[in-house]
Formats: C-alpha cells, sequence, structure tokens
C-alpha cells in the first residue's frame, strides 16, 4: 500500500470522527435547550377557586407534593361525572411554605384562590400533571357559627 492511500484514509476518519464530535454536541445542546424549554416555560397562567380535597406527597423514586381542588361548580359543568369537577394540580419542590399552607386549609374546609402555571411537559422528578402552584390566597370566611349555642355572630 503506497503512503499516499494512507493519508487519505487517516484524513477521511479524521474528519469522520471531527463531524461525528460536531454532531454529538449539537444534539446535546439541543436536547438541554428542548430540556430547559420544558422545565422553565409557562404555556399558560391563571387562577382557580375552591375547596382542597386532599394534598399529598406522592412518587416512588422522585417524592412529589399532588392536590385536588374541588372547584364547586354546582352543576356548572355540564357532565355526569364528578371528577371533572376537580383540578389535579402539584406544588414546585422549592414550595414548602405553599404546600403547608395547602395542608391547613384541607383540614379546616376553607375556600382558597390558587394560582397556578400550566407547563407544557410533565417531567416525572417535578410533578404529575402539567399545572403548577405558584401562590395560595384564602377566601374571607363568611360568618362561622359559635359552637356554643348554634348562632351566628352578630
Amino acid at each position: 500500500m503506497s503512503s499516499s492511500t494512507t493519508d487519505t484514509k487517516s484524513t477521511v476518519g479524521r474528519r469522520a470522527r471531527r463531524f461525528g464530535r460536531k454532531l454529538l454536541i449539537i444534539v446535546i445542546v439541543a436536547f438541554i435547550a428542548v430540556m430547559l424549554f420544558f422545565y422553565y416555560g409557562s404555556y399558560s397562567t391563571g387562577v382557580r377557586a375552591g375547596v382542597v380535597l386532599k394534598i399529598s406527597e406522592r412518587g416512588a423514586i422522585f417524592k412529589t407534593i399532588e392536590g385536588q381542588l374541588d372547584l364547586q361548580s354546582f352543576g356548572a359543568v355540564e357532565s355526569n361525572n364528578q371528577l371533572s369537577q376537580t383540578f389535579e394540580f402539584s406544588v414546585d419542590g422549592g414550595h414548602e411554605e405553599i404546600a403547608k399552607i395547602l395542608e391547613e386549609v384541607a383540614l379546616t374546609g376553607e375556600r382558597v384562590r390558587l394560582r397556578y402555571e400550566e407547563k407544557y411537559a410533565i417531567l416525572p422528578w417535578r410533578g404529575e400533571t402539567t399545572y403548577f402552584v405558584v401562590a395560595v390566597e384564602r377566601a374571607p370566611n363568611p360568618a362561622v357559627p359559635d359552637r356554643n349555642n348554634d348562632r351566628f355572630p352578630q
């Protein structure tokens, strides 16, 4: 074999390796960009009001905080399915204070307004839904009956 054939093969091999490295770097950067978009990108924001039915920490590998809000639509939603009147949501891991408030209002039965962000995709380490609560506002309490004499306070 001549030396020019060997040089040509090694030049082609080097070019192929360089192209492979560049392609791998482009794929990795594109994957990171897509994951960052799914993690930080917000599809919509909104408010839902109701009573928190449950709040729990779930997951075998990734522990996430999940909840359910009863919208109390009283027939406003045309459906025979009672579950259509509930709103399933997640709480991001860095918002433990929101989870604590949600746990308190779930025990007291207070009506709340949940401000949420809807994300583009479900990521298993973040939550089981695309709806993430970012703020909780407690609704003003209506008159509560006096437990001693079962009358409303004056």
